[in-house]
């Protein structure tokens, strides 16, 4: 593994998936900020885009242990989280750990599955534990969530509960590759597995130490405010029956504390906020009458003045 610095790894993270991943810079620039932040992803794209591709090679250069998970209407609960078997020549039952033992979990097409299912991902998702007949275990840190998602209408699908959203620190969309860049796909695959190229340049305790670094950033309090005054807008806008709940808007400043260090600062700024809002707020935000969520949040955007505190 190459000798980095925490200030010149998350640019060798991203120089390696880019490897395998093609035209998708700012998409993977906003995994790593969501990763940096401690925070799970959502990809909502037509299936064939690259959103398992992405997963692997993250995995593959963070050094992260990674499973995937098809979420068919069959998967069980306990396939998750894991389940007890008696020994017979023990007279004890055992622990056989599922799927969310791992430090990457890629739940492909979440909103394939049952309501049960996915709900036995929200104890994980938030607390990083899993708890099986009355006991609780500790998953492997850093652990995070990759879940893909096929638009709604596509044949079995259904939506995910609000609560489940909430979990999500981002959600995101690769959407198809230009016309240059499938090319270059093209090219890539003809002799071999792009993923082969990628290399680890992290470990996860690298990881966990630039997470530390990111929740250290300063944030000023009129930025605080910013944030907060931003969701309590979503909440009165006419246009919504539930608005930015208060992990999202820690979710923003979380997002945005990952943006500011991936920019060499330690301190916050507004340009740090306004450019992640979509992402981190837009699929927290339930609104009436067919008008889009990022509509609403592009109006509220506008009505809530950004401060510029001063520089450190």
């Amino acid at each position: 593994m190459p000798v980095t610095t925490t200030r010149t790894l998350p640019a060798a993270i991203l120089r390696e998936v880019q490897k395998a991943v093609i035209g998708k810079d700012l998409v993977l620039t906003k995994v790593l900020l969501a990763f940096l932040a401690g925070g799970h992803v959502l990809m909502e794209d037509m299936p064939g885009v690259g959103k398992t591709t992405l997963t692997m090679a993250f995995s593959k250069a963070l050094g992260l242990n990674c499973r995937r998970v098809q979420f068919t209407p069959d998967v069980l609960p306990s396939d998750l989280t894991g389940f007890s078997v008696y020994e017979k020549n023990t007279g004890t039952f055992v622990f056989q750990p599922g799927a969310l033992f791992c430090h990457l979990l890629l739940a492909d097409e979440i909103n394939r599955t049952s309501s049960k299912t996915q709900a036995a991902l929200l104890e994980a998702m938030e607390e990083s534990n899993v708890t099986v007949e009355g006991k609780t275990y500790a998953l492997p840190r850093p652990h995070l969530v990759i879940a893909t998602q096929n638009p709604l209408g596509c044949v079995g699908t259904q939506s995910l509960p609000e609560s489940q959203l909430d979990r999500f620190l981002m959600r995101l969309h690769m959407g198809y590759p230009e016309i240059q860049d499938e090319v270059a796909i093209l090219k890539g695959h003809a002799a071999r597995d792009p993923l082969e190229d990628v290399q680890p340049v992290c470990t996860p305790e690298q990881l966990e130490a630039l997470q530390q670094q990111a929740a250290a950033v300063y944030v000023d309090d009129r930025l605080y405010y910013y944030a907060a005054s931003v969701s309590r807008a979503t909440r009165e806008h006419p246009q919504t029956v539930l608005g930015v709940s208060p992990r999202g808007t820690l979710a923003l400043i979380q997002s945005a504390k990952a943006m500011a260090m991936l920019r060499g600062r330690d301190y916050l700024l507004p340009d740090d906020i306004m450019p992640l809002c979509q992402d981190v707020l837009a699929h927290r935000i339930l609104t009436k009458g067919g008008v889009a969520a990022e509509q609403v949040l592009d109006e509220v955007l506008h009505q809530v003045p950004a401060p510029m505190p001063d520089r450190r």
